[in-house]
């Protein structure tokens, strides 16, 4: 599947089939006809299909848990290990279940907090240790009760902030698992969100896409936690003038991020669709490139993460239809329709 909103401009030559061996030989340059990475499909997800889950990377595994299954908000948690291309399931979430919670890991630790367990906003949060296979409840999230918000780790500390409590939401507090404490640090910059992303490079945070009153947003911003401070960067959308030419589309909720090296990955959800694209971000030229379509099914609600150069993309629902799939995204892979 290819977007029509690629940025990248392919030149297609006819090819003329040229039997050699037995084998069909295509003419032309290989090279002008590669789309930029690859989908391969794995290990179904182990758990019920659920949507608006949490996830995040320790070490060399990935972990997926909480979220809603059309039916029940759920507490089961579950580990991917790559190398074996299987899920292991890991103690159950202590807390309610909930969905539009928010997960990331700090050092060889994970975190869980925030959300909505059908009811009630959620503000409890809790510590998972792998290595125990173990949840601590730790100090309530200071700031109002909520969900569709967004968390990450920077060094030694944890970030959690905007979504929605009743009204759209921009704060942003930093936790200290060494003193189970929490601070107010400077709140996201530009309009109030929820449901957007964050992904880190190289130390620093970016936040962007979600929606504030119905109104898909595209300013995207860069934390610097040395100074405390957001910087605006090109926005998501080709609707303003800016200082480059491109095709971007990128605004939307409930999309996926996860970070490869200096790369951001943003993917899937859209404005009100299940979606498939996939964009990349170079944080050196703060330009952003549509890559290859994912290939699993359109959706929204998933969950992304990535271990050592691999993204992965699993959950999500399109409508009233809920995934358990799981799919490698390899970036700088070629395009092959057929994995």
């Amino acid at each position: 599947m290819i977007s029509p909103m690629r940025k990248k401009k392919f030149v297609w030559y006819f090819a003329f089939l040229v039997i050699a061996s037995g084998t069909l030989v295509s003419c032309g340059s290989s090279s002008d006809s590669e789309l930029i990475g690859n989908s391969v499909k794995l290990s179904d997800f182990e758990g019920v299909s659920r949507s608006d889950a949490v996830g995040f990377t320790i070490g060399d595994r990935g972990y997926v848990g909480t979220g809603y299954d059309g039916t029940d908000r759920l507490t089961d948690f579950w580990a991917y290990d790559p190398v074996k291309n299987t899920w292991i399931q890991c103690a159950d979430f202590p807390g309610e279940g909930r969905n539009g919670a928010v997960g990331f890991a700090v050092g060889d630790k994970g975190y869980v907090g925030t959300g909505y367990d059908g009811i009630e906003k959620l503000k409890d949060f809790y510590q998972y240790d792998p290595s125990t296979n173990t949840w601590t409840q730790k100090a309530d999230f200071p700031g109002t009760a909520r969900y569709g918000a967004i968390g990450f780790g920077i060094d030694s500390l944890g970030y959690l902030g905007t979504g929605y409590d009743g009204n759209y939401l921009k704060d942003m507090y930093a936790y200290n698992p060494t003193t189970d404490t929490w601070k107010h640090v400077t709140s996201v910059g530009g309009s109030k969100r929820r449901d957007a992303v964050a992904f880190v490079i190289n130390g620093k945070a970016y936040v962007g896409t979600g929606v504030d009153n119905g109104i898909y947003e595209d300013d995207f911003w860069e934390y610097d936690p040395a100074t405390d401070t957001w910087t605006e960067k090109n926005r998501l959308s080709d609707a303003t003038a800016q200082s480059f030419d491109d095709d971007y589309a990128m605004t939307g909720s409930n999309r996926v991020a996860f970070a490869i090296g200096d790369r951001g990955f943003v993917a899937t959800g859209g404005q009100g669709v299940a979606g498939t694209d996939i964009w990349e971000y170079n944080s050196s030229t703060d330009l952003w490139e549509q890559i290859h379509d994912f290939e699993g099914s359109g959706r929204t609600e998933a969950v992304g993460f990535a271990i050592g150069n691999v993204g992965y993309i699993t959950t999500g629902r399109s409508s009233s239809y809920y995934f358990d799939d799981l799919w490698g995204i390899h970036p700088d892979d070629t395009y092959n329709e057929y994995d």
